[in-house]
């Protein structure tokens, strides 16, 4: 399970009650390749129904409008890591599925011989995938690869997550995989204030993380043409989405048991 917030300088976990029906046989937490807290449990009785009940109370710290202080060398796109940071994204760089329509697809953007400034690359390539993408939630398992995403023209939070990785890798950034809740704010006011629709509410959501010098990892979400921290809440990162499942396991049962899996997420705002 990766269940728990990770806390940082802008996320301060104040309580954590996680209840599991029935009740595991062994319960242990442990501290993954990338610092995510995973808990393990095993059980050792039949059941008809396994649930899992995590509720959290969290501290969130967000700037509305992030000012990101890139070092010089990085605030003007094309620009190369130092080599002491090439070496140590070696990962967050690779392509597991390279294709020739998301690299044309990413050099709309830049135009050769002209520098543009980084986060403005950035910002256009977050909000075209928003304006242009139609986001569809899918219940199956899975994440489409990056070139059929940008074929269909459709896709899920993590579909969109892993396409602008792609896209950004493509241009030789850092970027990493991220998964977590999301904040609906549409959901805590009244229906004549509502504003536009947040996208990946109700179940766990996913967006992405770039390095740039000076100001560390970024995260962007797509999905919501979010920059920075606003309304996100990270639970786990990684280098591919396969590494940051918030619930994965095996059971044992005759193959016609398995029913239905069911996930609701609620964030809700204590003022």
């Amino acid at each position: 399970m990766m269940f728990r917030p990770r806390s940082s300088h802008d996320l301060r976990l104040v309580t954590m009650q996680l209840k599991i029906t029935p009740e595991p046989a062994r319960l242990r937490w442990l501290h993954d390749i990338f610092d995510n807290s995973v808990a393990v449990a095993t059980f050792d009785s039949q059941a008809a129904e396994l649930t899992f009940e995590s509720e959290v109370t969290l501290e969130h710290f967000e700037a509305p409008q992030p000012d990101y202080a890139l070092e010089r060398y990085a605030a003007t796109f094309p620009f190369a890591y130092t080599n002491e940071e090439a070496s140590d994204l070696v990962n967050a760089r690779n392509r597991p599925e390279p294709d020739g329509d998301v690299d044309a697809w990413a050099k709309r953007f830049v135009t050769p011989g002209e520098p543009m400034g980084t986060m403005a690359l950035l910002r256009k390539i977050n909000q075209a995938i928003n304006d242009d993408f139609k986001y569809v939630r899918r219940t199956e398992k899975g994440v489409n690869r990056p070139a059929d995403t940008l074929r269909l023209r459709t896709g899920s939070c993590r579909d969109f997550a892993v396409f602008m990785m792609d896209v950004v890798r493509s241009l030789g950034l850092a970027a990493r995989f991220v998964s977590g809740y999301i904040f609906v704010p549409e959901l805590d006011v009244p229906l004549e204030t509502k504003r536009d629709a947040t996208r990946g509410g109700g179940a766990t959501h996913a967006w992405l993380q770039i390095y740039l010098p000076g100001a560390g990892w970024v995260d962007f979400d797509p999905t919501n043409s979010i920059i920075g921290n606003r309304h996100l809440i990270r639970v786990a990162v990684a280098w591919d989405h396969h590494q940051a499942l918030p619930l994965w396991g095996t059971w044992n049962g005759e193959p016609g048991s398995f029913r239905s899996l069911d996930v609701e997420v609620s964030v809700t705002e204590n003022r």
